[in-house]
């Protein structure tokens, strides 16, 4: 329990590796990890590492309020699942025309940041297996639903989401779609900021997302050709 801000991660790798610590019961399962970009990939690569899993991208981001960019209204994932903030909704009161055009254009963003992360890569097969959705943190926690419910869809055994930090109201409202959520801290604060959890903080661009992605696929590559000894 953490009732106050103060900087506990280095950075979203340190996170990640915290966060792994917290996951440990999961090294030996059918696990594969699912990353949020841009912010997850870092987070996601030591968790996958540490488990010794796959990795995987599921991209799903906020519909922005409009003239409130920094506010949403609910998230899109990549398979089209959408979901409402209702309270959020009804207080700004936009009517249906403007509700499609905002999902419209994130569900176009998402479609480009798709291709430009995945290409033409099939999906994962996640049947029977224990997926484990990682985020460098949650606001309110619906960019993270969207993705829980979208992968939900594909049949894994179970979801886990698992986050460096969250606040409690967000943890709450993402246990009502995953089987379990973890923090490293859930913090009890009037306003949260995933930042101020972070000694070094900035927002990540697609390319170097995609860098930590690529950096986890030749780590991934070389431990299999060179897999450590046995003690």
């Amino acid at each position: 329990m953490h009732n106050r801000n103060q900087a506990i991660f280095e950075n979203r790798y340190d996170a990640g590796l915290q966060l792994a610590t917290k996951l440990e019961e999961y090294k030996k399962q059918p696990v594969i990890v699912f990353a949020i970009p841009n912010g997850g990939i870092p987070v996601g690569m030591q968790v996958a590492l540490a488990l010794d899993a796959d990795l995987d991208l599921v991209i799903s981001r906020k519909i922005p309020i409009p003239l409130r960019p920094e506010g949403g209204f609910g998230a899109v994932a990549d398979d089209g699942t959408t979901i409402y903030n209702e309270p959020v909704l009804k207080h700004i009161k936009l009517n249906e025309q403007q509700i499609n055009y905002q999902v419209n254009l994130v569900r176009s963003n998402i479609q480009q940041r798709s291709i430009f992360y995945r290409g033409n890569k099939p999906l994962s097969l996640i049947s029977g297996r224990i997926v484990i959705i990682v985020d460098d943190g949650l606001a309110s926690g619906y960019t993270m639903m969207a993705a829980v419910e979208s992968l939900r869809r594909r049949h894994p055994k179970q979801i886990i989401v698992a986050v460096p930090a969250a606040p409690a109201d967000a943890v709450k409202n993402v246990e009502k779609t995953a089987d379990k959520v973890v923090t490293v801290v859930t913090a009890f604060v009037p306003k949260f900021y995933v930042s101020d959890y972070y000694k070094y903080w900035n927002v990540l661009s697609d390319d170097e997302g995609l860098k930590a992605f690529s950096d986890w696929k030749m780590r991934r590559y070389q431990s299999r050709i060179n897999p450590p000894e046995k003690k």
